[in-house]
């Protein structure tokens, strides 16, 4: 590129070591100026140490049981980290591979919450969505009319997608929609039976887990932004973060340190592919209901920021009011026990334990992954495991809320 001589000056030499500087730490990988939470003992946190030891025997027995391969768990504690300890295997087909507490996992539907939930309420802080506009304000195409069984009509609105009381179907019929398409898009074919497919019952009258809610909600987010969501939320979310192993479609170099899953068709286990069909065979890995890869330290970052109204490190992911929103039940739907991508105290919540507080909240994903926020004792609990390798039997839906449990035993002040 040719560049005028008058509009170009060249720095004095008194700069030159700032600007040389500058470039070096440009040119580092971002992980180098990553700030992760400090570490503190069990001690600083006000925890009991002997008991919140009692995860070890627990964590253990479920991988000798053959609930899980291995685990990570990560205790956040008044933005500190308590625990942070690596178990068992993240692999163990075709050989075993130790887990370390650096692996990343695919978080299945935790990525509900934290990429496509938390982009939609930035939208909302920015004054560019509205929580109770119908959908068919962002996807004119979109049915949000259903006649309820007192005979009048009732509008889907971007709140019931968040709270999964849309009506929409609980999941796609992945393999017909697949044949369906042929050689035609694959996302075209899903948006139109995104758009026309019957509802389940008219909003607002109850609750259905239902991961098409939240690809509607991404549909949302992107014709909103312009920007696809792995886009949207890198740049918004995880970058000013410095979440820097936290996203969609995996770059190769993440492969050696990723927790595999289930074989895929080839017979050959998945790793760095998202595991949910949805979201692997119709939306190409980008996905508002699945595909975020991500690791313990950088969730840790995630809640501290949840935890501190918003904001972490000088960086403002979103205002007070919209975590306060998140994690309320809006107004007429307190009996979903839903909050606005996250779960409260719905059927679904079981990963929180029994002891934790009733303002508790958190999400599980389907791989066996799961993050809980108690914002009163503020503290998190961030249980990673790869329960579906080698071949999707396991099960950590009893482990999740032992070691929740344990973990809120050990707070003492």
């Amino acid at each position: 590129m040719n560049i005028p001589a008058a509009r170009f000056k060249i720095p004095s030499l008194s700069w030159m070591p700032v600007l040389l500087m500058s470039l070096i730490l440009l040119s580092q990988p971002a992980d180098i100026r990553s700030q992760p939470l400090p570490v503190i003992t069990t001690q600083e946190a006000g925890m009991d140490e002997t008991v919140l030891s009692r995860v070890d025997d627990v964590i253990e027995k479920s991988i000798a049981e053959g609930e899980t391969p291995g685990a990570v768990l990560l205790v956040v504690r008044k933005d500190r980290i308590v625990l942070r300890k690596a178990y068992g295997n993240r692999q163990i087909t075709p050989e075993p591979v130790p887990m370390t507490v650096e692996t990343i996992f695919d978080m299945a539907s935790i990525t509900k919450p934290v990429a496509t939930a938390t982009s939609l309420m930035r939208l909302v802080d920015a004054g560019k969505i509205r929580l109770s506009d119908p959908v068919s304000h962002y996807l004119p195409d979109f049915n949000d009319r259903v006649t309820a069984d007192d005979g009048r009509v009732r509008i889907i609105r971007v709140v019931h997608l968040l709270t999964h009381s849309a009506g929409l179907p609980s999941y796609p019929p992945v393999a017909d929609l697949v044949a369906e398409a042929g050689s035609d898009s694959r996302l075209q074919v899903l948006y139109n039976w995104l758009d026309t497919a019957e509802r389940e019952f008219a909003a607002g009258e109850s609750f259905l887990y239902s991961c098409p809610n939240f690809v509607t909600l991404q549909r949302i987010v992107e014709s909103v932004t312009g920007e696809t969501l792995a886009e949207y939320s890198r740049e918004n979310i995880f970058r000013p973060l410095q979440m820097n192993r936290t996203g969609f479609l995996p770059p190769a170099d993440w492969k050696v340190n990723t927790a595999p899953t289930e074989p895929g068709d080839d017979g050959v286990q998945m790793v760095c592919i998202v595991h949910d069909p949805f979201a692997r065979e119709l939306m190409g890995g980008i996905s508002g209901n699945a595909g975020l890869f991500s690791t313990a330290d950088d969730l840790a970052i995630f809640a501290a920021m949840m935890m501190n109204g918003g904001t972490w490190n000088g960086e403002r992911i979103l205002s007070k009011a919209a975590v306060d929103a998140m994690t309320s039940t809006p107004h007429g739907l307190e009996v979903q026990g839903r909050g606005l991508g996250w779960d409260l105290n719905s059927s679904f919540a079981t990963n929180q334990g029994d002891l934790f507080g009733p303002r508790t909240y958190g999400h599980t994903g389907f791989t066996g992954t799961s993050l809980i926020i108690d914002p009163d004792t503020k503290t998190a609990v961030i249980l990673l495991t790869n329960r579906v390798h080698p071949d999707g039997t396991g099960s950590v839906v009893r482990l999740r809320s032992l070691i929740a449990n344990i973990v809120a035993a050990s707070i003492e002040q």
